[in-house]
């Protein structure tokens, strides 16, 4: 089975999160460089989510999930150990038409997949392995981020203007693509001095 590469847009989807440990922290950190409409259910919360939790005012309720908990929610990670209630969580899933749901290493229970990530401001990177070596995925979103400078926050914010200001056509196309490569084999020479 194969992943669709797609970008989702968050502003109207709320997202739920079950579980409280390591493996839901991190699915809630990734998710926070996106959305704030996020609510956790779980009976034990790690330090760090707890902290995550407070610090961006997310809802949190402190106990352990019940059936149609999900049905609000337009996306649910589901981050527990217990492999029976990943399964009945998902199938419930599938009764709510615009809910997509992701058991954390169960792809079996999964409608996507959580990619390793690079973020610099307007640009993301998405790199996945379709789960046959997430350490695979990690070292390659390591390599490509070394190489991506952090001035690209800043050089797209600048293409963003021009196309906000250059007139549509064959003469802004060329422009763009002409000033995007300059700035790209700018990279190179810094690779190069280092």
């Amino acid at each position: 089975m194969a992943y669709f590469p797609a970008f989702i847009k968050l502003d109207n989807k709320n997202i739920l999160i079950i579980g409280g440990g390591q493996i839901a922290t991190e699915k809630l950190q990734h998710l926070l460089d996106f959305t704030l409409n996020i609510k956790v259910i779980a009976p034990q919360i790690s330090d760090n989510m707890k902290m995550l939790i407070e610090e961006n005012n997310l809802l949190y309720e402190n106990r352990m999930y019940q059936k149609e908990d999900i049905k609000d929610f337009g996306i649910v990670i589901i981050a527990i150990n217990d492999i029976p209630l990943q399964k009945e969580i998902y199938e419930e899933s599938k009764t709510y038409p615009n809910c997509l749901c992701n058991s954390v290493d169960s792809v079996n229970y999964c409608d996507f997949i959580f990619p390793s990530y690079i973020k610099k401001g307007d640009l993301t990177i998405a790199v996945s392995t379709n789960g046959s070596s997430p350490a695979v995925a990690k070292q390659l979103r390591i390599y490509l981020e070394n190489l991506i400078p952090d001035s690209i926050s800043s050089f797209l914010k600048e293409m963003k203007n021009y196309r906000k200001t250059i007139p549509k056509g064959k003469a802004r196309m060329n422009f763009l693509e002409n000033k995007a490569k300059e700035y790209i084999s700018t990279w190179r020479k810094l690779d190069e001095s280092k």
